[in-house]
């Protein structure tokens, strides 16, 4: 293609979304396909990826390591809980953990993770980090799955302003065929398939430059076993941990019980408040009050369809409304919240009012009448 043509598309050349934001959804994208558990992002810098990366449902251990801590510091409280996590925690554990390091070093923090990301990381390696990234980063951490992606140095004449790198502290920038020589070969020593894919395409008529950010995807062949990740672990760590949040979880009981508290009185109020309001429609009329089934099947336009039986009808007894304990057990939220009917019982136990027998929770609607 003719010169003119190519400071054509210099001018041009627009990047929708941006390319940062297309590197971070391509490894999002990567999550959701293979569902880690844990996930290591190697030169985290801003924290922007591990961001996005804690809304992902299947992630339990998020991690970040960084040469910079000063960079990792401006935005670290991203990864912090905020009040909702508290009020709603989820059903599964996330621990978000930050460490200042080297990748060129081993660390037995950085040990047992699914999945590594290194988003344009290596570039900024100088010569002897980058002799031993592989070694830590394949052999030593070995996780199922590495990402790494890098500039492709063949799109840069595409790029406004570029005269030799993207940015003053890269120490290279490899064409496709030098990139995917050392990905083939690194894949090739410690086990590891690789494809090679990118970001950033190029204009019609140009696919031979190739995507501006080039990446490898390294899929390890044979799982790795437990003596030889012990084999391998330093003796002391070399990476310093610079933030830690673990997000509340039901998972723990301490929340867990909260919730149940909060969903087994919100249960049985409203309940209650549809039982009085039939009790209500019927007065003291003893032939329509013949009629009144407070079963919980009038509020199922509520909470859903639900089987129950006779037994299991709330009732009132004098100026105290009984909601049995098993009514509220049917409902879909409460069901899976607990599990067993002897766990509901158990988390509830002195923390909501109940029968002397524990078998339904009870208010007292003269109290509450005095109060209205």
């Amino acid at each position: 293609m003719d010169k003119n043509l190519q400071e054509e598309f210099t001018q041009i050349i627009k990047f929708k979304p941006p390319l940062h934001k297309q590197r971070h959804q391509f490894v999002k994208d990567l999550v959701e396909k293979y569902k880690p558990k844990k996930v290591a992002d190697l030169g985290c810098a801003d924290c922007s990826l591990l961001w996005m990366l804690k809304f992902c449902s299947c992630i339990e251990v998020l991690a970040g390591l960084d040469i910079c801590a000063d960079v990792m510091k401006e935005k670290m409280h991203t990864l912090s809980p905020l009040p909702v996590d508290y009020l709603q925690p989820s059903e599964r554990s996330l621990t978000v953990t930050l460490h200042h390091g080297s990748v060129a070093h081993k660390d037995p923090c950085m040990l047992g993770f699914d999945l590594v990301t290194c988003i344009e990381l290596i570039e900024h390696l100088e010569e002897s980090e980058l002799r031993k990234f592989p070694e830590v980063v394949f052999g030593f951490m070995a996780p199922s799955i590495v990402v790494i992606s890098t500039p492709n140095s063949e799109f840069n004449p595409l790029l406004p302003g570029v005269m030799l790198y993207r940015h003053p502290d890269h120490k290279f920038e490899w064409n496709q065929a030098q990139f995917q020589s050392w990905a083939l070969e690194t894949a090739r020593c410690y086990d590891y398939s690789v494809e090679f894919t990118g970001v950033g395409h190029p204009p019609t008529g140009m696919e031979k430059v190739g995507f501006c950010t080039q990446i490898g995807v390294f899929v390890r062949k044979y799982p790795q076993t437990g003596e030889s990740v012990q084999s391998e672990k330093p003796t002391a760590a070399v990476h310093k941990t610079v933030f830690k949040a673990v997000y509340p979880s039901l998972k723990d009981e301490k929340y867990l019980q909260n919730a149940v508290i909060g969903e087994v009185i919100f249960t049985a109020q409203i309940i209650k408040h549809r039982l009085m309001s039939k009790r209500e429609e019927y007065g003291d009329d003893p032939e329509r009050k013949s009629k009144f089934q407070p079963s919980v099947n009038c509020f199922s336009d509520y909470l859903g369809k639900l089987v129950v039986e006779k037994n299991m009808e709330p009732f009132f007894s004098g100026n105290e409304v009984y909601v049995p304990l098993a009514t509220i057990f049917s409902f879909p939220k409460v069901n899976r919240l607990c599990g067993t009917f002897e766990k509901l019982c158990k988390l509830i136990a002195g923390k909501v009012p109940l029968s002397s027998d524990s078998s339904a929770v009870i208010f007292n609607i003269e109290h509450e009448n005095e109060e209205n």
